[in-house]
């Protein structure tokens, strides 16, 4: 069953306390965008802000690092254990060494990569990360409609994975809805971070359940 992460970049985020006591039930974590205004043209939160979410909830956290310098935060982050941690592979030198400083933080090393990256570009690295998250919208801003040539991605990922005997889950962010989830699942995705599809609706709780029944189908 794929696991479904609020994303909280389109939550109230004046209410933030009471969003996360109602949704922590229904969901299997959060999931955090982190933007700098530089590797992406938005600016989200800082360190302080993010940590203190994982202090405000026992769900394990899956950070997005849209960020020039991904290596940097991770002594900036103070994350529950086993939280994700996913970096673009267009921002980093040196990914093994970062994958390394996230192990040692007990979190889950994720590699990110942008809808126009080949997803063989990441093959040397996936023996070892935890997750792949394929960005289905360009990097930078929530409510953008889901690109359908991102699918085709997952595939050769699920190929690699069998071939090479590998557990690494396959993630995918952006314009995610109940449009849309079911084939997502069907085509092997695992991990979903939704923003507008939840927190764009009236009832995000209610939109939770919905979405959770479709990725059951």
């Amino acid at each position: 069953m794929a696991r479904i992460y609020p994303s909280l970049i389109s939550a109230d985020l004046l209410n933030l306390a009471k969003v996360l006591k109602s949704l922590d039930s229904q969901c299997d974590g959060y999931h955090i965008d982190i933007m700098d205004n530089h590797f992406v043209p938005n600016l989200t939160w800082g360190s302080q802000f993010v940590n203190a979410i994982g202090d405000a909830t026992d769900l394990p956290l899956w950070v997005h690092l849209m960020v020039d310098n991904p290596d940097d935060w991770v002594e900036l982050l103070d994350l529950p254990d086993d939280s994700i941690y996913s970096f673009h592979i267009e921002a980093v030198q040196d990914a093994k060494s970062l994958i390394e400083s996230i192990r040692e933080n007990k979190w889950k090393p994720s590699i990110a990569i942008k809808p126009e990256t080949p997803v063989e570009s990441i093959f040397d690295l996936l023996e070892d990360v935890d997750q792949v998250l394929i960005m289905s919208v360009e990097p930078g801003f929530s409510g953008q409609p889901f690109l359908p040539g991102t699918i085709k991605k997952i595939k050769p990922l699920l190929r690699f994975r069998d071939d090479n005997d590998l557990n690494f889950t396959i993630g995918l962010d952006g314009g995610i809805n109940k449009h849309n989830i079911e084939k997502l699942v069907d085509h092997g995705a695992d991990d979903l971070a939704i923003a507008s599809g939840i927190f764009h609706q009236k009832d995000p709780v209610k939109a939770i359940k919905e979405l959770r029944e479709l990725t059951m189908k």
